[in-house]
């Protein structure tokens, strides 16, 4: 089955569709899991897929999921099966995600006689772009009844043969911010007719960056990144306003909370300083991946049993963001990491980068973490009720 996974990921390549535009995606995902029999597959929403694999026997609903959605990238790879869609790629890994988990109904729908309860498989759109398509598949029904979930993200800096665990919080919140300050434009030969948006603007990206430094508890992860500072048309014009975007992550919810208010008196009190004002839009995005105690045990106790203690690295968190959390909103849940960078083959460039792949070889790992994972929880849940 291994080269039916290699095959499925390398045309899912070819073909990347960009967040909630997963038609041919979605469709090719259908019709392949139509195509093993054994399955009951529905579409939650206008671009994702859901499958259903009920037991010989009762027991527990484990749901698994794979994202689909590709980026808004020109790929710069020179391999025979690169992007044919301009300016589209999958520089993420979410096209080894969704072949994995064919790969995973695959074998299961094999195994039938031997699976007790349910089996869900989440074929997820738009994890990429906020509001994410977790979230919609949750308010379409897709985790109603669902014990645990299991997700995993094939990793470009976690080395082949490697499954990477996290205890607890492992990925931050992803939430983001807009901010116009309004002053007064004139000539730039006149500053004092003026009040200068662009210096009233730059000392508000400064006095931001104390607020991680000196207002959050530095045992806390928080990041505040300013990412965008738009202002001006030409070099003797003070511009009226300027526009300032970012992001702000965290894996405290707490601290989340007071971010927003935190930044609000920064920007309030330099603004007004100097006569300006603005205007905050402050959007909560994806809450924080909290992995679940017992799932992430078994996750690990997985690893164990099917590979070895070598291939197991219990990881840091990190501060990307995922909207698998959404998901773990609705039942304990664990998403951890399949290696896939090998420097020998020169797959060594990050997420999100024109020359981004993987090695195939995790495919494989990611179907057997999958397989196996199903049938540890399912043999821990029994003894649970049985004891």
């Amino acid at each position: 089955m291994k080269q039916d996974v290699i095959r499925w990921r390398r045309y899912l390549h070819q073909h990347p569709e960009l967040s909630f535009h997963e038609h041919k995606t979605s469709q090719f995902v259908y019709e392949t899991l139509q195509s093993f029999g054994g399955l009951d597959v529905s579409r939650p929403t206008a671009t994702s897929v859901m499958a259903r694999l009920i037991g010989r026997e009762p027991g527990p609903v484990v749901a698994l999921r794979a994202d689909m959605d590709a980026l808004p990238i020109q790929e710069e790879n020179t391999f025979a099966f690169t992007s044919q869609n301009k300016g589209v790629m999958h520089a993420c890994g979410h096209d080894g995600h969704t072949a994995i988990l064919l790969g995973t109904a695959k074998a299961l729908v094999r195994l039938q006689e031997h699976v007790q309860g349910e089996i869900r498989f989440l074929f997820q759109h738009a994890e990429e772009t906020w509001p994410g398509g977790a979230q919609e598949m949750v308010q379409a029904g897709a985790m109603d009844g669902v014990d645990a979930v299991f997700g995993i993200h094939l990793w470009a800096s976690l080395d082949i043969g490697k499954v990477g665990i996290v205890y607890g919080p492992m990925m931050a919140s992803m939430d983001k911010f807009t901010l116009i300050i309004q002053g007064k434009g004139g000539h730039a030969a006149l500053p004092h007719q003026t009040i200068d948006s662009i210096a009233v603007g730059s000392q508000v990206v400064t006095n931001l960056q104390h607020i991680v430094s000196r207002n959050t508890d530095p045992l806390e992860h928080t990041v505040l990144s300013v990412t965008q500072f738009v202002a001006g048309t030409t070099f003797n014009v003070i511009p009226d306003s300027v526009q300032i975007r970012g992001t702000v992550r965290t894996l405290n919810q707490s601290v989340r909370q007071s971010l927003p208010v935190l930044m609000e008196r920064v920007i309030k009190g330099v603004t007004e300083a100097h006569g300006a004002t603005y205007d905050l839009q402050y959007v909560f995005g994806y809450h924080p991946v909290v992995n679940h105690e017992q799932t992430t045990r078994i996750v690990e106790e997985t690893v164990l049993d099917i590979f070895s203690e070598e291939a197991l690295d219990k990881m840091k968190p990190n501060m990307a963001g995922e909207d698998f959390s959404a998901f773990q909103q609705e039942a304990p849940g664990t998403f951890f990491y399949i290696g896939a960078g090998n420097k020998e083959k020169g797959i060594i460039y990050p997420h999100h980068h024109p020359r981004f792949t993987v090695d195939e070889d995790a495919l494989e790992t990611g179907v057997k973490m999958f397989v196996h994972t199903v049938f540890t929880f399912v043999e821990k849940e029994s003894q649970r009720l049985h004891n």
